[in-house]
């Protein structure tokens, strides 16, 4: 069932009184070619879910959503003045950088921990997910990027996440990860200068990759619309904390500052 299906499938209304709306936005009338994206930011649940069925505690682990990266992003918003999106619901509810299609859209275990409340649901119970927090978060996103570009406005994109430093009993050496699939201007770039400072092992498409299937921001909105864009993670330990959030987003402030002026001009050209 595509996006188009849902959106127009008849659903009972998710969102009640006193449930957090979806998304918030950061500087909206920033004026930083630069635009941030947090499609884990939060992890609310809708008080119609309860609790999901999860065991106490397991919504703060890094499956329900990702450590650290709403306050970088706040501090980046800041430090550049750029507009910036935060979704404030949960990955567990249903995850808003995976296509509707995708088996891990809205999941029924994650990294060991079963979902209960996510077993079984029928059209109309995941329809209601899609239609409260998926579809008008990334409508938001769209409609600031026609308005950008009507007005003749250059677009960075850089969606923001984050990782746990630990998965499958494997540790994950990586401080940061640069992460794309067709187009790596901004990547490649960002990955040198972060390569440059000396004290970081960067992922080139590690811990993850982009791809059609298991994303949707990148290819999606940077991808089908060419702009320069990357999708950043960075390693959840370095970030848990106020001073970690605050030091990583000084540095990629400093770093993309610099890179501004190269990716404005691959911004006016074509992408590849």
């Amino acid at each position: 069932m595509n996006a188009e299906t849902l959106a127009t499938l008849a659903a009972p209304a998710l969102l009640r009184p006193g449930d957090p709306p979806p998304f918030e936005v950061l500087r909206p009338d920033g004026r930083s070619p630069w635009l941030f994206v947090a499609d884990h930011a939060g992890r609310a649940i809708p008080a119609a879910l309860g609790d999901l069925g999860l065991p106490p505690g397991e919504i703060d682990r890094h499956i329900g959503w990702d450590i650290g990266i709403a306050g970088v992003a706040r501090h980046l918003a800041a430090a550049l003045d750029a507009w910036t999106i935060l979704q404030a619901y949960s990955r567990l509810v249903i995850d808003c950088n995976r296509p509707l299609t995708s088996p891990t859209s809205i999941v029924e275990a994650s990294d060991g921990t079963g979902v209960p409340g996510n077993r079984g649901l029928d059209a109309a119970a995941r329809a209601a997910r899609a239609q409260a927090i998926f579809l008008p978060y990334h409508a938001r996103i769209a409609r600031e990027l026609d308005a950008r570009r009507d007005a003749g406005r250059p677009t960075l994109l850089v969606t923001l996440h984050s990782f746990p430093p630990v998965m499958g009993g494997v540790a994950r050496p990586w401080h940061c990860g640069v992460l794309y699939q067709r187009d790596a201007r901004l990547a490649h770039a960002l990955r040198d200068l972060l390569q440059a400072e000396g004290d970081l092992v960067v992922g080139d498409n590690q811990p993850y990759a982009v791809s059609d299937a298991t994303d949707y921001a990148i290819p999606v909105h940077g991808e089908a619309r060419g702009l320069p864009h990357v999708e950043l993670e960075i390693r959840q330990d370095l970030i848990a904390d106020a001073d970690g959030q605050a030091a990583w987003a000084r540095r990629l402030a400093r770093l993309l500052r610099a890179l501004e002026p190269r990716m404005l001009a691959a911004a006016a050209g074509p992408s590849g």
